[in-house]
């Protein structure tokens, strides 16, 4: 009994603070290595989607090409079918029996001789068209090989950095999380949001030149005597990180 009344003993602040500094700096071992990672995870995110929209685009340029084709193979029928057409109205033409008869057959003679050239014209654009398009789409093709090398080399690269830290960072986090057992989890809430928030991953900082590690905003005497106590979790006025003192150390503080 005695010994699980001291595993469940409430910390003193200086404890607390203790195990927060100690957590803030196997945290900041473990943002290091990460940062040696450097902008690379980024960077294979931002090629894996401009590689997925490309080749959205080539799919995409893929169907309006064979959709050209298509066109252009049916205004080639259009024009055979005209060209029979006129073929059998000019073979009428021969046996009409009056004027009436001829102009009817002559207007429909000369529209599908309109039929054809508007057919002609659409193939030519729809031909025009198509070459554009075959040629965005072989620079999507290529922007896709090349984007693809430079996916596999980010990645490469990752992967090396990402085995070579492995063993330490799992190593640091289960540190981390040993420590964080220790700490209630309102302080843990506490730590985590400052954290997040900060851009340099800072939650708890030391006083520096009578200042805030963090920030850099003076600390006034009375309260870097009050951290120096360690009676009281005390933050940063200006940043809201957790200020405390050269923890590192065992010596006595000495009240005067």
């Amino acid at each position: 009994m005695a010994e699980k009344k001291n595993a469940n003993k409430e910390l003193t602040v200086e404890e607390k603070l203790k195990a927060l500094y100690d957590l803030q700096k196997v945290c900041s071992e473990i943002d290091k290595i990460h940062t040696l990672r450097g902008e690379l995870p980024l960077e294979v995110q931002d090629l894996e989607d401009e590689i997925e929209g490309l080749q959205t685009r080539t799919v995409n340029l893929e169907e309006e090409v064979k959709s050209l084709s298509n066109d252009i193979v049916t205004r080639k029928n259009e024009i055979k079918e005209a060209d029979l057409q006129i073929k059998k109205y000019q073979g009428q033409q021969e046996s009409v029996r009056n004027n009436r008869e001829y102009d009817a057959i002559s207007k429909e003679i000369e529209y599908q001789e309109l039929e054809k050239q508007l057919s002609e014209k659409r193939i030519k654009e729809h031909t025009a068209d198509m070459e554009r398009k075959q040629q965005q789409l072989a620079e999507a093709r290529e922007q896709v090989k090349e984007r693809s090398i430079d996916l596999e080399n980010k990645r490469n690269e990752l992967k090396t950095i990402e085995e070579e830290t492995k063993d330490e960072v799992e190593k640091l986090e289960k540190k981390a999380d040993s420590i964080s057992k220790n700490i209630d989890e309102r302080l843990m809430t506490a730590f985590n949001r400052i954290r997040s928030g900060a851009r340099n991953g800072l939650a708890v900082v030391t006083v520096q030149r009578d200042a805030c590690g963090g920030c850099f905003n003076k600390i006034p005497p009375q309260r870097q005597l009050d951290i120096r106590l360690r009676k009281k979790i005390i933050v940063c006025e200006y940043c809201g990180r957790i200020l405390v003192d050269d923890l590192d150390h065992n010596a006595a503080i000495e009240v005067k």
